[in-house]
């Protein structure tokens, strides 16, 4: 295999939320490339796709989630969130777009869900607010207050089928949505409201055709899809991902309603199954990473990813659950020879074991007598509430292309392993998953994938913090780091990062100002004189609203004047991630570059 060139990598086109026709005769789409992003069309008579959603453009959903658009009561339309903020509605046959609320710039509608008599849209403005407006008139009004106050969070409306109640998630600092949610209905004629609590957490809450509910719940130790107050399917996998934005649909039922599509996440690996309600027996219909999952008739959509599969729009037939490709995210075109499936792992560590996947380099990497045949990343995901499944990821194929092993990590805090792995990391956030990750590296190598000297760690946001936190505490097991956006002072966190994770700190650490000692503590720069032995590499946008760009120019400001070596980059116009592909083009060949300087391994680059 050829190294592969970084231009090859770039994200330019991404594929989101599909939604068949209720007539199964057509899919729109949510589609985004150089910046923009539109929904589009396609039926299934072999005709060209058409563009909807362009004027203004569609404020599109990312990966797996969604709370973009939804379709008319009737299915001739849609509702949008435009990039301006608002909700706009669309023919399908295309023409002016209509606008319906005038919340943006400023504010942002999300996650509209029309009434089934078409007569209300509602929506969430901020993840503050439920707002319905009514179709007729036009007018709006706000819903989710009551006289017992507001949820500091709320998120995904939908309708019963009767349009008779519209109930949506819930939660209350210093809760995070995986940690404790509830479920708010609302009677639409009389006003009356109900509240269904849960022991932990609860998400996308649907009501059946019959009136019965279903959701993703963790109750029982796993995100399992219940039907009403009972798993449907009660096993040790999660069948959801975490809550960090809206829309997931991770399951769907059958027009007959005897059959619910659900994905599965098998320590990380996805799986398509269907479970027939009577009997609870489960068909494995197929692998690969799914997410918004649609049924009508005998079609079932979703979209479909996997480390040797970029990202696809794909159909099943649900008689024979034949799969056809209807369209594909990647522009460029990737042989099985560049891609690979990881290997799973399960790592000693302290009191129990550390969950991670392996992506081994390209056996035909070169060696030389004086280096080491292979370098070794070991790659943190953010959140820290969060997992990287094994969807396609060009970027681990450009490293392994040059030589390098890839070890990804779910220390403990991540998901997909169960509600107590995910909660282990609370008030311990800096130690723990620090002390997991070092486990995986001292088991790397000694497993032959690294040394010392040619290990890097790299991670972004609360990846970067846990990635300091290696430097920090191991720094005679690596040779570099890379962080981009990283955490590195917690009390700035508390104060100035975005609304939705402002109060994270306090269950992942403690709440201030009572455990202000410890987050400085737990904080890479309070302890700069600890970064001198290993150079770094930070990487940060100037309009990041998570992770504001000061703490990483603060940061290595006092790791140089402790005697350190620090590189600093900061990508002009850039949040939290780089989307421009002139930016993620400079990252690719920056990053080489720094290890080019500080690694000394078999490169084929």
């Amino acid at each position: 295999m050829t190294v592969i060139p970084a231009d090859r990598c770039l994200s330019n086109r991404e594929l989101s939320e599909p939604r068949l026709l209720p007539a199964a005769d057509a899919v729109v789409v949510g589609v985004g490339s150089g910046g923009d992003a539109w929904l589009e069309l396609h039926h299934f008579d072999g005709s060209p796709p058409r563009r909807l959603a362009t004027s203004p453009g569609l404020r599109a959903a990312r990966g797996m989630g969604g709370g973009s658009w939804c379709l008319s009561a009737d299915a001739s339309g849609v509702v949008y969130v435009g990039a301006d903020g608002n909700l706009w509605a669309q023919g399908l046959e295309g023409g002016q777009a209509r606008e319906l609320t005038a919340h943006g710039p400023d504010r942002s509608a999300v996650s509209p869900s029309v009434a089934p008599d078409g007569s209300y849209v509602a929506y969430v403005i901020d993840l503050a607010e439920v707002h319905l407006v009514d179709l007729r008139t036009g007018s709006g009004r706000r819903i989710d207050a009551s006289e017992t106050g507001v949820d500091d969070f709320c998120i995904d409306p939908a309708w019963s089928s009767d349009g008779a109640t519209v109930e949506w998630v819930a939660w209350n600092v210093p809760d995070m949505p995986w940690d404790h949610t509830v479920v708010r209905t609302l009677s639409i004629h009389d006003g009356r409201r109900t509240t269904t609590t849960p022991d932990g957490a609860i998400q996308q809450p649907r009501r059946m055709p019959d009136g019965r509910r279903l959701a993703v719940r963790d109750d029982r130790g796993w995100l399992n899809v219940h039907l009403d107050d009972h798993p449907l399917v009660e096993e040790p996998f999660e069948h959801a991902g975490p809550t960090w934005g809206p829309g997931q649909c991770s399951f769907a039922w059958s027009p007959d309603g005897t059959r619910i599509a659900f994905t599965r996440n098998e320590r990380g690996f996805g799986r398509l199954c269907i479970v027939d309600i009577a009997t609870r027996r489960v068909h494995e219909v197929g692998r690969g990473v799914h997410g918004q999952l649609s049924w009508q008739g005998d079609r079932l959509a979703a979209l479909r990813s996997g480390a040797v599969t970029p990202t696809q729009l794909v159909v099943y037939d649900t008689t024979s659950w034949k799969r056809t490709i209807v369209d594909v995210g990647a522009e460029s075109e990737w042989s099985a020879a560049e891609l690979v499936e990881p290997e799973p792992a399960e790592i000693p560590a302290e009191r129990g074991v550390v969950h991670a996947r392996i992506h081994r380099a390209e056996a035909s990497a070169a060696a030389h007598d004086d280096v080491s045949a292979h370098g070794l990343i070991v790659w943190l995901h953010g959140g820290p509430t969060d997992q990287w499944q094994v969807t396609f990821m060009p970027r681990f194929a450009f490293w392994r292309s040059r030589g390098w092993n890839i070890v990804v990590p779910d220390h403990r805090g991540s998901t997909g392993h169960g509600r107590e792995y995910q909660q282990a990391l609370r008030g311990r956030w800096g130690e723990l998953d620090v002390s997991d990750t070092v486990s995986v590296i001292e088991w790397a190598h000694a497993h032959g994938l690294g040394t010392p000297s040619t290990t890097v760690v790299m991670g972004g946001s609360a990846g970067g913090f846990t990635a300091l936190g290696v430097v920090r505490r191991a720094a005679d097991r690596i040779a570099a780091a890379v962080v981009a956006y990283p955490v590195t002072d917690l009390t700035d966190l508390v104060e100035r990062s975005h609304r939705f994770e402002r109060h994270y700190t306090d269950s992942l650490v403690g709440p201030l100002p009572a455990n202000l000692a410890l987050a400085q503590s737990m904080s890479p720069a309070f302890h700069t004189d600890a970064f001198t032995s290993t150079p770094l590499l930070l990487l940060h946008g100037d309009v990041d609203p998570v992770v504001p760009l000061a703490q990483s120019l603060v940061f290595a400001e006092r790791v140089r004047a402790a005697g350190g070596d620090v590189t600093v980059h900061v990508y002009s116009g850039e949040g939290h991630g780089f989307r421009q592909p002139a930016n993620q083009l400079d990252e690719y060949e920056r990053v080489e570059g720094f290890l080019a300087r500080h690694v000394r391994i078999a490169s084929r680059s």
